[in-house]
Parts: C-alpha cells; structure tokens; sequence
C-alpha cells in the first residue's frame, strides 16, 4: 500500500522525500501457488503536494498507455516533485502477459470489478487489493486506455463532468475532446470518483501496439495536469487550441453495419465528417453489391474501425456531434484530434 508519505505498505517500506523507489508488489492470488506481482514505481517528491497515481494496462492488451506510465516513472526528471507519484503501468499483469483484454484464467473484466472485495471472486479480490494498496491513498488519478482490439480512438478524455474534482482534472489534461458520463459501475475512474479520488480515462488509439504520437500527447497531458495541481510547478496546463464536452446520448452514436462484408473507411479516427457524407462502403468480395453508410450528422469520428471484415450489426465507427464553432477550429487544426 501507498500511503502519503510514499509509504510502500504491505511489505514495510518507505521512499524518502526526493527519491524515488520501484517495487514489485505481490498478490494474494496465485496460480500453482506462484504469487502475481504488479509493478509499481512510487516517486516522493522532497517538498509536500497531492499524490497522483497513473494507471495502465487494466486490459492486458491495451500498451499505449503503459510507454506513459513507464516513461513518466523511469525517465522524467524528479528533483522538484511536489507531491508523491504512484506509477503502476500493468494493472492487469495476467492479461498483459497472455496479450489478453480480459482476466485470462477467470476472463472477467478487471475494469468491472472495483473497488473489489477480499471475500468474493478473484476479479473482486484482484480489484480489491489493488484499490486498497494503491488508489485509496491517493487524491487523484489519470487511467490510460486504448480501443479494444479491430478498433481505434482518437486521443480523448472520459470523466464524469458532474464532479467538480473530476471536470478539473479532465479540463487539465488538455484534450480536443472529452466524453462526459460517470462510467459503468466496477470502472476504476467511477469508484475511485465516488470516493473523493477524481480520476479520469485517457483513451488513445488501439490495442496490441506503440503509438509514439499519441504517447507524446499524454506525456504533454501529464506534464499539464502536474502544472494544474501544482506537483510540477515548473510547468504549464496546456490549451489544446479548441474543446469540445460531449454529455448527451442524443450528441453520439455508434453507426453499424447492415450488411456484412468489406469495408472500405473513407476517414480516419478523429476526423471531422459533415451531415449526408460516406463514411465508409461496405462491399462484398465482388464489389458488386455496395452499402453506403452516411453521417447522421456532423460530428467527429472518435473510434472506428480496423479489421475491416464486418458481419450485421458490427460497429464501424464512433460518431459524437460538435457544434459550428468547433467544426470551425477543426477545420482549421486538422490532424491533431486524429492522432
């Protein structure tokens, strides 16, 4: 456990003020009684401040997020941390090591199951002693995620904007974009919101690989939201040109497929496509039968798809609509919301 001190609990120990300390914190689940550890780095800053954890991998198979967390731990410079930094960039290590969304042995979705029991299921119990030895302590956190895998998302924010801690946090983050909703019960961000620890997902690109550019737009978020809460106060919070806070269900939809077959996408995650425009087509081997998916309306394409081979009913792309004066700012900065 990580107290405020930078206390590592548990296994009895302290990081001083101004180092930092890696550790690999054991789990009460074991598989032929091998124990699972989770890899943590906690960094306590030489002068007071709140502690921040930064989460990643709560799906195995999610690796962006991961690079941000590491990066963050292992090559930013602490000496004037203000405040104590909980890096854990494997959440979930039984589904990173089986490359796996899921819980591979229980295949239970670990983002589902917090804030955890200790007497229940061993998703709950997993939940549990992460959230007890890790997030608990902490006053707020930032969670990386990607798409599942055959998809993509543009770099964004999801947070539940009717929490004032967490609209704070969003807003610090600096994205074009922020999903405004309190998220599924079990979410890391939700129960950890609910319980006086604003957090907030970044979401950025796609499962199973490395995207250097999304990588280093979260670095900079980072970097901003430790200016905000005054745990880097050599920095600035960052403006990232336009925003855009999508909150209704009428503002979004995803469109899906009516045919099954080949899809051709015309766009790219995080473009802008205006009302009436293709999307995409949906051919057969052949290309002599051809169905054309329009934009409802105008809006930004926040996730779509990758594998191109749908069945009815498969999500194609993400739709959220933006009004005129951010269709206006997209126009005029394209390319960084689809990164």
């Amino acid at each position: 456990m990580v107290g405020h001190r930078g206390e590592v609990l548990g296994r009895p120990q302290v990081v001083e003020a101004g180092r930092a300390h890696g550790v690999r914190s054991r789990l009460k689940i074991a598989n032929l009684g091998d124990p699972v550890r989770i890899p943590v780095t906690v960094i306590n800053g030489p002068r007071p401040g709140p502690t921040v954890f930064l989460s990643a991998a709560i799906h195995g198979d999610e690796l962006n997020g991961i690079e941000v967390v590491r990066e963050v731990a292992q090559e930013w410079n602490h000496t004037d941390v203000c405040g104590t930094i909980v890096c854990l960039p494997v959440l979930n290590v039984q589904g990173f090591v089986a490359q796996e969304r899921y819980l591979p042995i229980y295949e239970r979705d670990l983002n589902r199951a917090f804030p955890g029991k200790q007497d229940s299921t061993s998703s709950n119990r997993i939940a549990h002693q992460i959230y007890h030895n890790f997030i608990e302590p902490c006053d707020l956190g930032l969670d990386f995620h990607t798409s599942t895998r055959g998809r993509t998302n543009m770099f964004h924010v999801r947070a539940d904007m009717d929490d004032e801690g967490a609209a704070r946090l969003a807003r610090a983050f600096g994205t074009n974009l922020i999903m405004a909703g309190e998220g599924s019960s079990g979410m890391l961000r939700r129960e950890a919101t609910d319980d006086g620890i604003p957090t907030i997902t970044l979401e950025m690109g796609e499962a199973h690989r490395f995207e250097r550019v999304l990588i280093n737009h979260a670095l900079d978020g980072v970097r901003s939201v430790f200016a905000e809460y005054g745990i880097y106060k050599q920095e600035t919070v960052r403006w990232p040109g336009w925003r855009t806070v999508i909150e209704g269900w009428d503002e979004k939809t995803w469109l899906r497929a009516d045919a099954g077959g080949i899809v051709d996408m015309y766009y790219e995650r995080g473009d802008l496509v205006h009302e009436g425009e293709t999307v995409c087509r949906i051919t057969n081997p052949f290309k002599s039968e051809a169905t054309v998916v329009e934009a409802p309306f105008t809006g930004l394409l926040v996730g779509i798809l990758e594998n191109p081979v749908v069945y009815p009913g498969n999500p194609l792309c993400h739709l959220v609509k933006i009004g005129e004066m951010q269709q206006r700012l997209a126009e005029e900065q394209p390319g960084f919301a689809a990164e």
